[in-house]
């Protein structure tokens, strides 16, 4: 009996201390990428008084050929890029206050649920504009000499809907405590 009794406190424990390391790797996360967001749009105000940084707008990225035959191109795939990295640390946000609002007492909340929904929904907005980069340099890749930085955009659909699941898992785990709530 009290073998069970300290197994629950140690799986309880192990279930916060989980928990508080999925909100800290999240902080990381969520700084990391805005982090880079700045990084790149700094890099880009740089390279519009000099070309040359072009050459290196972010970690080996050559978009100087690219500056070069047209400046709203340029404008564009930097835009599209920073807008990428802020709509992923803002999914990273969210996922810190998903994780925040879990409570192992009674995990399941319609406000839980629902976040979840919209992060899935903005994962397949970053899906989206990922596309549209990628085609972006593609066609230009055609016309210019560049080496287009692709984002991996498939992993995308496959996390959306993992992530999907779960809200539809949260939902009706939202209504099966509602029901067990007024049969008690």
């Amino acid at each position: 009996m009290i073998f069970a009794i300290s197994i629950k406190k140690i799986m309880k424990s192990r279930t916060d201390w989980t928990l508080i390391v999925m909100t800290v790797l999240a902080w990381i996360v969520a700084v990391g990428l805005a982090i880079k967001a700045g990084a790149i749009l700094v890099s880009y105000i740089v390279s519009i008084g000099n070309p040359i940084a072009a050459k290196d707008l972010y970690k080996g990225t050559d978009l100087y050929n690219l500056r070069q035959y047209d400046f709203g191109h340029y404008t564009g795939s930097v835009m599209l890029m920073i807008i990428l990295e802020m709509i992923k640390c803002y999914i990273a946000f969210m996922v810190i206050r998903v994780v925040s609002k879990i409570r192992l007492a009674n995990p399941f909340k319609p406000e839980v649920a629902r976040d979840l929904e919209k992060i899935s929904y903005y994962i397949i907005g970053v899906w989206v504009l990922a596309a549209l980069y990628n085609a972006h340099l593609l066609w230009l890749s055609k016309r210019i000499q560049i080496a287009p930085t692709h984002f991996v955009s498939m992993e995308f659909i496959l996390l959306a809907c993992v992530v999907f699941v779960f809200s539809q898992i949260f939902k009706r785990g939202v209504e099966l405590q509602t029901e067990n709530e007024l049969t008690v």
